[in-house]
């Protein structure tokens, strides 16, 4: 064979070889179409991580059921019968049950969302909810060391309702309206007669918190 044969080949040989590093493919360049799938797949997961996140901001569901319950039970139990001192003792143990119930229940709920609680959308949540929740127990403690109890319920209300209304703020719109609903309620609560207010205690405590509690399990998972 001649020199020109040998050295045509070594020149192909040498094209061949930079076709398979060119630098605008590279060597190991992925297809278009698993590029195509890893933008999906990224997608999917942001969408997910906010479907978790609003679904962790709303009020579980049954945790509100099993706190109307025990608010009712507590409006019985604290009847127009009763002295001021044991009708606060009664409704300060009912919402100290309630408490516990709605932590658990609210665990349960951001543990299936599998959403944190001490970071992200859950310490947001709690941010939010913090501030209205002080407020209230330093004016509850207010208001029973001047002896103003029969302006607790009122003050309770309304507080409630502005704890919803924060902690909510992205929710969904049920969570929106329970919030409103208890703070019109607080409104209404602090103009009636002090002979009402076991009566709308039970009604918000108890009735909006069944009503919405049902709603949203129902509607948007327990």
């Amino acid at each position: 064979m001649s020199e020109n044969y040998f050295t045509e080949q070594s020149r192909g040989d040498r094209l061949r070889g930079m076709e398979l590093i060119h630098p605008r493919q590279g060597p190991h360049r992925e297809p278009e179409s698993s590029l195509g799938t890893h933008a999906d797949d990224n997608l999917r997961f942001i969408r997910d991580a906010m479907t978790r996140a609003t679904a962790f901001t709303a009020v579980p569901g049954w945790g509100g059921v099993g706190i109307g319950v025990v608010a009712l039970a507590a409006a019985v139990l604290a009847g127009p019968r009763i002295d001021a001192g044991n009708w606060l003792i009664v409704w300060l143990s009912a919402a100290a049950v309630a408490s516990v119930i709605g932590v658990v229940a609210l665990m349960r709920k951001a543990r299936r969302a599998q959403v944190p609680l001490a970071s992200g959308p859950g310490l947001r949540f709690f941010m939010s909810l913090l501030p209205p929740f002080v407020a209230g127990v330093i004016l509850t403690t207010v208001l029973i060391r001047a002896g103003e109890i029969r302006q607790i319920p009122g003050i309770w209300l309304l507080m409630y309702g502005v704890t919803v209304l924060t902690g909510g703020a992205f929710s969904i719109r049920p969570v929106h309206l329970m919030g409103l609903s208890f703070f019109l309620l607080g409104g209404l609560t602090m103009i009636a007669p002090t002979a009402w207010s076991n009566g709308l205690l039970a009604a918000g405590f108890g009735g909006l918190h069944i009503v919405f509690g049902i709603l949203i399990a129902r509607r948007h998972g327990g």
